[in-house]
């Protein structure tokens, strides 16, 4: 199958005009690192290979399909770009793993470090824009170093565990994005539901704007329009809409009824529009109350998360078409789900933008690095810092979790520098985006610091659910032989959510290397009846107020998934939905 992403490749901020730069590329190895040396740089030599981006090397939609180690490649490709008087170019990468170098017809325009953040460089400078052809050049490091931000791609070039084929290079969609002689860098939008309002801030590129106007509307009507002046390159605004009369109906963002408002941005330059781009927010709040409830619009809120890696057989960690994307989420709320834990992946910014769209939860995860070290802790917090930054709009998103199973932290029980690390990024994320619930270190040695104490416990029934995990426990319990709490930390009252279970698999497929975090089940019958004990287990729990089961789909060698790989379902929905909302 012929894969193709040709739709505008950032949805949450989308301008008019823009030029693709997916598709086929040049490309090949430079396991020697002599590619600088020979020019590669200039866009002079011919590439041997050919690859179709935004698909990794390593999976079959590349076109390549080779899984061995190569530390360096290349790209590259022409482009004509018509003459646009008084436009800039702004050539935009949503995800390139891991060092990436970027020349536009031989000169150096960006160097980003992280695979998982997306990155822009003006190349207006740079380019012909007399139809002559453009040549862009990509060179990407991605190391065997498991002190950089991984996720769940293996450091040492082979699968293993629950780690799978890394990714290199390009990923994600390449594109250029046009406008005038300044444009919006970023913004942010917040809702506030106590004040019927939205507030955030706007930055440009180049403070030679000096006005934006915002135009808010709801289900195709104009509802207030909002003009001010812009205050070098930050600028804080404000819209109040709580005297307009549909606001006083229920214009609130919920599962059942996920209204979204549609903003536009525009942007001035002494009376002339240099920048417009579309964007879209529900009227949303995540909150705890003085019980330690979790509160969705000030109501108690449940959740059903499903583990979600995010990963396809030919196109591996890059979703193949949005299409797929769609089919993933109701898929899961096919079965019941309200919501997804995103493990260990920043996804396609297109299934925050459909999660939005479909009320559908989703909680945000930083991908883990492995080895506790300066390069760990500046990697990890200053890509935590653009992908919050990049993510940090989407209604859907209602908690993030920066730390996961103490990986990259191994000694966080006990060790002070470790917990303090953890400490700086529960008060970073905070800083960046105060409006969602932090899982500081999810699933075991719980910081006293965190919105969540969270548990992983992959037991095979529920049977010592309530013995194990209560109030008077939560001090010295051990789920998976990991203490639930870091030594000088103590259960403060936070909520309690049960975020990985299960991973059952079946025994037919638990062969040759595959295998579940649980024996396998004999039989769709078997499979269904230690589903229900789990989940009833924790239904019937008063302290949990959700759940995150272990997992959608098949990955690689883990093949505990509801859905096989290809996304074909391994039971009947419907009786999986039955037990998944309780349904008695």
């Amino acid at each position: 199958m012929n894969y193709f992403r040709n739709e505008y490749p950032r949805p949450q901020f989308k301008r008019q005009e823009w030029l693709s730069l997916n598709g086929e590329w040049e490309f090949c190895f430079d396991d020697k690192n002599e590619g600088l040396k020979n020019g590669y740089a200039k866009g002079k030599n011919v590439l041997p290979l050919k690859i179709i981006v935004p698909f990794a090397y390593q999976y079959s939609a590349s076109g390549i399909n080779d899984c061995s180690y190569h530390p360096i490649v290349w790209y590259k490709r022409t482009f004509k770009t018509e003459s646009k008087a008084g436009k800039r170019a702004l050539l935009c990468f949503n995800g390139c793993d891991y060092l990436t170098d970027v020349w536009v017809n031989g000169n150096h325009v960006i160097q980003h470090k992280g695979g998982y953040a997306p990155f822009n460089a003006d190349i207006t400078d740079y380019i012909y824009k007399n139809g002559a052809d453009n040549t862009i050049v990509v060179r990407c490091y991605d190391p065997l170093d498991s002190s950089i931000p991984r996720g769940k791609q293996s450091w040492t070039g082979e699968r293993f565990g629950c780690w799978y084929i890394p990714t290199t290079g390009i990923w994600q969609s390449v594109w250029i994005d046009y406008f005038g002689e300044d444009g919006i860098s970023s913004y942010s939008i917040v809702p506030d539901v106590d004040n019927c309002s939205f507030f955030g801030e706007i930055k440009t590129f180049r403070a030679v704007a000096n006005e934006c106007e915002i135009t808010l509307s709801y289900k195709g009507e104009q509802i207030k329009k909002v003009r001010f002046n812009l205050d070098g390159k930050y600028t804080r605004y404000s819209i109040d809409i709580k005297e307009y009369p549909m606001v006083q109906k229920n214009c609130l963002w919920w599962p059942h009824n996920p209204n979204l408002f549609d903003f536009e941005f525009a942007l001035y330059s002494d009376g002339k529009r240099v920048d417009y781009a579309i964007s879209r927010a529900g009227l949303r709040k995540i909150s705890i109350d003085e019980n330690g409830k979790i509160l969705l619009n000030n109501k108690p809120l449940y959740q059903r998360l499903i583990l979600d890696q995010g990963y396809w057989e030919e196109t591996g960690i890059t979703p193949p078409s949005v299409d797929a994307i769609r089919k993933d989420i109701q898929l899961c709320k096919d079965m019941g789900f309200n919501g997804a834990r995103k493990h260990q992946k920043i996804e396609d910014p297109y299934f925050y933008y459909l999660a939005d769209e479909m009320g559908y939860f989703t909680w945000c995860e930083m991908p883990s690095a492995y080895t506790f070290n300066d390069d760990e802790i500046m990697a990890i917090t200053a890509q935590w810092q653009e992908i919050l930054h990049t993510v940090r709009n989407f209604t859907s998103i209602i908690c993030y979790v920066p730390l996961n199973e103490s990986w990259g932290v191994d000694k966080i029980l006990i060790n002070r520098s470790m917990q303090d690390f953890a400490r700086s990024l529960y008060y970073l994320t905070k800083s960046i985006d105060p409006n969602k619930l932090i899982s500081t270190n999810d699933g075991w040695e719980n910081l006293d610091l965190t919105d969540i104490i969270s548990i992983h416990d992959y037991a095979y029934d529920s049977n010592s659910f309530n013995s194990e995990y209560n109030e008077e426990n939560y001090n010295k319990v051990y789920p998976q032989g990991k203490k639930l709490l870091c030594e000088g930390c103590y259960y403060r009252g936070q909520p309690v959510l049960f975020t990985e279970f299960g991973g059952i698999a079946l025994a037919k497929d638990s062969q040759n290397g595959n295998w579940g975090y649980n024996n396998g089940a004999k039989s769709e019958e078997e499979f269904l009846k230690r589903y229900a004990n789990l989940i009833e287990g924790i239904y019937n729990h008063k302290d949990f107020q959700g759940f995150c089961y272990t997992q959608v789909s098949d990955v690689q060698q883990e093949v505990n998934g509801l859905l096989y790989a290809d996304r074909t379902p391994k039971f009947n929905l419907q009786k999986i939905k039955k037990i998944t909302v309780n349904e008695k």
